[in-house]
């Protein structure tokens, strides 16, 4: 759980600036950087968190392969999730508080996404490459 605002801002520049150090890259991080990213301006999300996160990934020393790193699916479809819960909770509320409703509704386990996609569809090479849609269930709207 965070705390404090700059919990949130020191994931979200230091995925972009290299400097978060790699054992702080948890799941919850990979949420505040999502939050952080879809409420800076200056950033497109969707567009820009894969370069990010593979750059980050190589200063990191993690190869970014069909088999490893980089997730397209699963990271086009956090940010999905992200931005509902963005959208729910206003404009003014603060980051930490709403990563922190994101992991107490369930996100803070990794296999969140098994309710959406079965393993032997999200773990393909195509999905690692390019967005697949959920062979499960729907993501909510």
């Amino acid at each position: 759980m965070f705390h404090l605002e700059e919990e949130i801002d020191r994931i979200g520049t230091g995925i972009l600036d290299h400097s978060l150090p790699k054992p702080d890259w948890t799941h919850a991080a990979h949420w505040a950087a999502a939050v952080w990213l879809l409420r800076h301006p200056d950033y497109d999300a969707e567009a820009d968190m894969p370069d990010i996160i593979r750059a980050y990934n190589m200063a990191c020393g993690v190869k970014n392969t069909d088999t490893e790193g980089y997730h397209e699916t699963i990271t086009l479809a956090s940010l999905y999730i992200a931005r509902r819960f963005l959208a729910a909770s206003g404009p003014d509320t603060p980051m930490h508080e709403v990563v922190n409703a994101l992991l107490d509704a369930g996100y803070s386990r990794s296999d969140w996404i098994f309710r959406y996609w079965s393993k032997e569809k999200l773990f393909t090479a195509q999905a690692r490459r390019n967005w697949i849609g959920p062979d499960r269930e729907a993501l909510p709207d």
